[in-house]
């Protein structure tokens, strides 16, 4: 019976040795404590647009999902409230831990983003690059943009064409303006037989950039292509193209969000012959992952200041395919918007 006994421990006692010991992941907890209750204020140039409702939409998502809370402020289109919108900001109790800003220009936000990483708040610059050290940029590589819209103009005049291109600009402050002109420029510089012939600004209005389209038209009527460096200016540009009977002779490149009834309706029914789109998904994806690390990382605000660059693709109604574009209603009620 004793042998018995001592045979029956031993054979407990390798049973727990082969057991394996219950293994912890330390993940979730470090995760859950860097992320928690954690604020995230995102401040675009206005939320009257489909790719700052796209941001946000996710945003929201992600950053509730994670235990944190998320804020808009609405500047709608002012630098002045933009501006008031950040400082308020700063001054509030709790302040936020990550500013997402969407800078309209490269200076008038640069001395207020650097008090706020001054008082240890993360600042991720969205779309809109600055002259400030943000801790990170996530957005288009804008003078790529512009040299992809002029080669696609280039494409759609075609060999034999008049070379006329007109451009419509945004304005002379703000850097997707200013960039996308340089890229646009450096692939013209390689293609001597096109010329730009008219360049004037938008100011980011539809009504007016109908208004210089038009003047554009009446002075060049023989221009086989158009950039407009927005497409919701581009609506304008695109209805005095039609009001000159020129919608067959005029190829018309904007960039865009990539928003389903923006962009790719467009492109379908030949408003747009061509348009550089944003993908909203993975940029969206891109400052999620920034805010995550950022939280996590315990270092000061300011430490760096990394690139983030959104993949960018001139598409055409020869390219579309159903995931082309995303769709803003569909994306707001899957985040419960």
């Amino acid at each position: 019976m004793k042998l018995l006994k001592t045979m029956v421990s031993a054979i407990a006692l390798a049973a727990a040795l082969m057991t394996p010991a219950m293994a912890e992941d330390p993940g979730p907890a470090a995760y859950s404590a860097a992320l928690t209750g954690k604020k995230v204020v995102l401040v675009p140039l206005a939320m009257g647009f489909d790719l700052a409702q796209g941001w946000s939409a996710i945003l929201k998502r992600e950053v509730e999902a994670f235990g944190g809370s998320f804020e808009t402020r609405d500047p709608n289109w002012s630098t002045e409230a933009g501006a008031q919108a950040l400082t308020e900001a700063i001054s509030s109790d709790p302040h936020p831990d990550v500013l997402v800003v969407m800078s309209p220009d490269l200076n008038s936000f640069a001395k207020i983003l650097k008090k706020a990483q001054e008082a240890g708040i993360y600042v991720i610059l969205i779309d809109n690059p600055a002259n400030f050290p943000a801790d990170a940029y996530v957005g288009s590589d804008w003078n790529k943009l512009g040299q992809l819209e002029a080669e696609a103009v280039i494409k759609g005049c075609g060999e034999g064409s008049s070379g006329k291109i007109g451009l419509v600009q945004g304005d002379q402050v703000n850097a997707t303006s200013l960039y996308q002109y340089e890229g646009i420029m450096k692939v013209l510089a390689e293609h001597p037989e096109f010329s730009v012939v008219a360049k004037p600004d938008s100011n980011w209005d539809a009504t007016t950039a109908r208004n210089v389209t038009a003047t554009m038209l009446q002075q060049n009527p023989d221009i086989c292509g158009i950039i407009d460096f927005w497409d919701a200016t581009a609506a304008g540009t695109s209805a005095a193209i039609r009001d000159a009977g020129l919608s067959d002779k005029v190829f018309l490149v904007t960039t865009g969000g990539g928003e389903k009834t923006a962009d790719c309706a467009t492109l379908e029914d030949g408003t747009y012959g061509a348009v550089v789109m944003t993908d909203l998904a993975r940029e969206s994806g891109d400052m999620v992952a920034m805010i995550k690390y950022l939280l996590q990382s315990g270092q000061p605000a300011g430490t760096a200041s990394p690139y983030i660059y959104t993949l960018l693709k001139a598409t055409t109604k020869a390219d579309l395919a159903p995931d082309s574009c995303w769709d803003l209603k569909a994306m707001q009620a899957a985040a419960g918007n």
